[in-house]
């Protein structure tokens, strides 16, 4: 428990509304240096920076806070502020660290969700349908429509998620103070369900390979290891990466030997 607790347990200073907004204009960057490794990891830290940099004045504790949101992450930008906003006021309250890695790890994924089916594919297609039909009557309003009634909710949620995430948080907090055990335990359980569903969605490992004996057919894949568990091969691969991980391997070289192996079995028609 000592390890995921910070050295300077002194609550940080609030964060004003203003400082709130800056953070939501830094948010606009979360993708900027996405990648397959982290993904947003990198936007995301620099997001939340200037919040960690004043709850944290121990160096040793602000090096641990910007060390563990170094680690993946991924969720819809528009939503991300709420995220922000409740991680912020844990980081302030200076919770346990794994606790405010499983709250993280919990919210990203189901916001990701939400965002796409909320705006790219219910506001997006209705604004720019209304600008598209005016701007092809020769409507010269029709652009400029689109852009400020889609921007206008969008902006409008960055901003309301940022202020109720920070300040929803801080309540949160000091109700659950004493069963944050628990809660870090139900935010742990959801989002190892999370990491699973990105397993199966993100990482494609499968059998190409169909066994032949006259007229018996058998695919190795949707006849044999689909009937054992759906997605078996991506999480098996997946526990072999994070063992190599653990065993100091980079993640450079662990990209290179996916890489071979995606050659070799494409040769050999296996995958």
């Amino acid at each position: 428990m000592a390890s995921n607790a910070y050295a300077d347990m002194t609550e940080g200073q609030a964060l004003s509304n203003k400082q709130l907004r800056n953070l939501v204009w830094r948010s606009l960057v979360l993708q900027a240096s996405f990648n397959y490794e982290r993904m947003q990891a990198c936007g995301w830290l620099y997001s939340i920076l200037p919040g960690l940099r004043q709850f944290h004045k121990n160096k040793d504790d602000l090096s641990k806070s910007m060390k563990d949101h170094m680690e993946f992450f991924n969720t819809h930008p528009f939503l991300v502020t709420f995220i922000m906003g409740i991680v912020l006021a844990m980081e302030q309250k200076k919770e346990d660290r794994e606790a405010i890695r499983g709250i993280k790890v919990a919210t990203m994924g189901p916001l990701g969700g939400i965002g796409d089916a909320l705006f790219y594919l219910t506001l997006l297609p209705i604004t720019a349908g209304i600008g598209a039909s005016l701007a092809m009557e020769g409507n010269i309003a029709g652009p400029i429509i689109f852009l400020l009634a889609f921007n206008a909710i969008h902006f409008g949620t960055r901003f309301g998620l940022m202020t109720y995430g920070y300040k929803t948080g801080v309540k949160a907090i000091s109700k659950l103070k004493s069963g944050t055990r628990h809660v870090s335990r139900a935010a742990s359980i959801v989002g190892l369900t999370v990491v699973g569903g990105l397993i199966a969605t993100y990482v494609q490992f499968k059998i190409g390979y169909v066994w032949k004996s006259g007229e018996a057919v058998l695919n190795i894949q949707t006849d044999v290891l689909d009937q054992i568990m759906p997605a078996l091969l991506p999480l098996i691969y997946t526990l072999f990466m994070y063992y190599l991980l653990k065993k100091g391997r980079s993640p450079i070289m662990l990209i290179g030997l996916t890489v071979v192996v995606g050659l070799v079995g494409k040769f050999f028609h296996i995958l």
